[in-house]
């Protein structure tokens, strides 16, 4: 089978999870959005549906091109692997990640202090919501994950390859470093139009805690796929959510 038949079954194996996460990513952001900007918005486009609609649409749309051109882009750099799950992988896998997913839920318990605007945040998590957790499990765990690392790290890593090092027959290690870094302060700085709409700011403390937080989880997301397959770091990063959000809903009152 060609490599662009791969990628198009590839695409398609996402597009349902990207339409079920996409979805209820938008439930939550229109819900958690300011009264005044939601407004604003419905005057631009016509209705509340209407926003809800282009809310969803480009999304869905923007990680089917990512989850095509990331899968060829991956596969040329030697990076796709059979999609299947190794049980020793698996283990390594659910230990570091339940470890590191641990780690960043004390989030609530460091920064929540030191920032007032996460006190309203962190009542909330500590109670469940289907919308929140699917959300996060399958927007971050396959659509940001796609879009991050099979995709823009792929991106990145294949320019410099081609750029620096267009003589040898592999992408060199370092060259997979430096996408891997360069994708995590970018998947960082793409959560600060959400932070911002949360918060309805960004001081300094909260742009330490986003790119601290989401920076170092997405060196961990980056490491796995670079080195056992995109599989891995859906995986990992759909943990790092299951994890801190039990940890909020166990000990939170």
């Amino acid at each position: 089978m060609s490599r662009v038949k791969k990628a198009l079954l590839f695409t398609l194996a996402v597009l349902p999870l990207a339409v079920v996460g996409v979805y209820f990513a938008t439930v939550y952001s229109i819900s958690s959005m300011d009264p005044a900007l939601l407004e604003d918005a419905i005057r631009q486009v016509g209705s509340r549906e209407a926003v809800f609609l282009l809310s969803t649409i480009q999304p869905v749309a923007l990680a089917l091109l990512c989850a095509f051109f990331g899968y060829i882009l991956s596969d040329k750099l030697g990076l796709m692997r059979p999609f299947r799950f190794e049980k020793s992988l698996l283990l390594r896998v659910l230990v570091i990640s339940v470890l590191c997913g641990g780690i960043l839920s004390l989030d609530a318990w460091t920064f929540a202090r030191w920032i007032p605007e996460l006190t309203g945040y962190y009542d909330s998590a500590g109670s469940f919501d289907a919308t929140t957790w699917i959300a996060s499990i399958l927007y971050g765990g396959v659509i940001e994950e796609v879009m991050m690392r099979l995709f823009f790290m792929s991106l990145l890593a294949f320019l410099g390859w081609k750029l620096f090092f267009r003589r040898s027959e592999t992408v060199p290690t370092g060259i997979l470093i430096a996408a891997n870094f360069i994708s995590a302060l970018l998947f960082a700085a793409g959560h600060l139009p959400t932070t911002a709409t949360m918060f309805g700011t960004l001081t300094p403390l909260l742009l330490l805690r986003c790119f601290l937080l989401n920076g170092a989880a997405g060196l961990v997301f980056g490491w796995f796929y670079r080195k056992f397959g995109i599989q891995y770091a859906m995986l990992s990063h759909a943990l790092f959510h299951i994890v801190g959000r039990s940890i909020w809903l166990i000990a939170m009152p």
